[in-house]
């Protein structure tokens, strides 16, 4: 017989219950922030500025009409300038997050939170202060490392990302605007996530509340092991938009270790510019689907044109790691070490085939990346941040140009700003043709300070004009 009052009673315990078993599901971080806070660090900076009169200010680069990407902290861009009574500047200040990775003080943060810096303070959680030595740092990766005297010091625990699950809870602990040990949590939303102008890192993707300040503090797992360093936003507004990126720790550590035993980071080179491969692409080269990396341009001389990669070859794997976006073959390429045997399967023709190579080592920030490789006159323009070649006959007949440079390398700078990448082909500067690396070096060097400068720029066949402001 139906017992009304029993079936009531039964339902209102199920509802009571419910939340609880609900809560039961979600992963308690209150044990993992109490072991791992002591070892994260508040760093801030400071550096000693040219003095400027008021009517004379630093301006950044004009940003007005580019489309909102990937942006970096406002560490980079903004940091705050004191002034002196008399209205001149007298220091930039920074701030920005670490974390300690050894007993005897090796502090790991983000370049761009101590680049440029001419004192480095880091606050223990005790909040006592400790002045750092900056050991070395990799502008590519945005890693740095720093150290600190003492002893016994309280240290993270790190652990493997890459065996970091999409999907999985992580937690992130720095100084977002400057309010200390700030703990934050979400998920992995993606792994492999390449960024412009950041091809040698293969970002983790979260979800976790990131802001300026956090820049340089770790991402942990649930065992309380360090899995990335919380580098960069996605933002439209300046803050946090749910799309957070760190540096995989095994990355970070990889480049801390070669700092800490060279002083300097070698990387993994090919000598090409690559592509994507779209859907129309991949039917011509008589592929199944859109995967690989077309083969745009071999550096003459370079690795790869000593294997015997062609123009025209897709990269489907290396060593028997595929590539499913062409933004993967710089990540592996570039934790492969300089004289290492490598395999590539290629398409060639419709025919795939395997090819053997010894890899090079990637040039330094500021060398050319062809000088390694190609014969072309080369010319660095420090002004606007880029290293250019003059094009081929070839080249130009093939993009029907009688002249024009191709960039090989973006470095920091207003090129970065403005979105330029390795194989842009710059055809006129500031309303003037450019028919060579020297011409090209004279008109970039004579550019105006605080006015609009136009640049046309010929990407994978199309033209665009482009402009923006030099800083004075």
């Amino acid at each position: 017989m139906f017992n009304l009052k029993r079936s009531l009673s039964a339902l209102v315990a199920l509802i009571l219950v419910s939340p609880w078993l609900h809560a039961a599901q979600l992963p308690e971080f209150t044990e993992l922030v109490e072991q791992a806070s002591p070892a994260v660090v508040n760093i801030s900076t400071r550096q000693k500025l040219p003095e400027r009169s008021a009517s004379d200010p630093l301006m950044a680069p004009d940003l007005e009409g580019i489309p909102p990407i990937f942006r970096e902290f406002f560490e980079r861009g903004v940091p705050q300038m004191p002034r002196s009574p008399n209205g001149q500047q007298r220091q930039a200040q920074s701030l920005g997050s670490g974390f300690i990775i050894s007993a005897d003080g090796y502090v790991l943060t983000n370049n761009h939170v101590v680049a440029g810096a001419d004192e480095i303070i880091v606050r223990l959680p005790d909040r006592s202060e400790l002045e750092a030595r900056l050991v070395g740092a990799d502008p590519r990766t945005d890693v740095a490392l720093l150290k600190v005297e003492g002893e016994d010091l309280p240290t993270v625990k790190l652990g493997d990302s890459e065996n970091l699950k999409v999907g999985a809870w992580v937690l992130a602990i720095g100084s977002p605007f400057g309010f200390d040990h700030s703990v934050t949590a979400g998920i992995v939303s993606a792994k492999g996530r390449s960024l412009p102008n950041e091809s040698y890192v293969p970002f983790i993707q979260t979800d976790v509340a990131i802001n300026p300040g956090n820049s340089g503090g770790p991402l942990f797992n649930l065992d309380g092991e360090v899995v990335g360093i919380n580098s960069q936003i996605f933002t439209r507004s300046g803050g946090f938009m749910g799309l957070s990126f760190a540096i995989p720790i095994g990355v970070a550590m990889d480049v801390a270790n070669q700092l800490k035993s060279n002083g300097r980071v070698s990387r993994g080179w090919l000598g090409v510019v690559i592509q994507e491969v779209n859907r129309d692409l991949a039917e011509s080269f008589g592929l199944d689907k859109p995967a690989g990396a077309l083969v745009a341009q071999v550096l003459d001389g370079g690795p790869a044109a000593k294997g015997g990669l062609q123009v025209g070859d897709v990269i489907l794997s290396l060593n028997g790691r595929p590539i499913i976006m062409s933004a993967d073959l710089p990540h592996l390429v570039g934790g492969l070490k300089p004289g290492s045997k490598a395999t590539l399967q290629v398409v060639r023709e419709g025919v795939r085939k395997d090819l053997s190579l010894t890899i090079g080592m990637l040039p330094e920030e500021g060398e050319s990346l062809a000088s390694a490789g190609a014969s072309g006159k080369e010319q660095s323009s420090n002004r606007l941040g880029v290293t250019v070649a003059e094009l081929s006959e070839e080249q130009r007949k093939g993009l029907d140009l009688r002249g024009g440079v191709v960039i090989r390398e973006v470095q920091d700078g207003p090129a970065a700003l403005i979105g330029l990448r390795p194989g842009d082909v710059i055809t006129h500067l500031n309303n003037q043709a450019i028919d060579s690396a020297q011409t090209f070096t004279k008109v970039a060097e004579a550019l105006p300070r605080n006015r609009s400068v136009s640049m046309r720029v010929l990407r994978q066949g199309r033209a665009s004009f482009i402009t923006f402001k030099l800083s004075s």
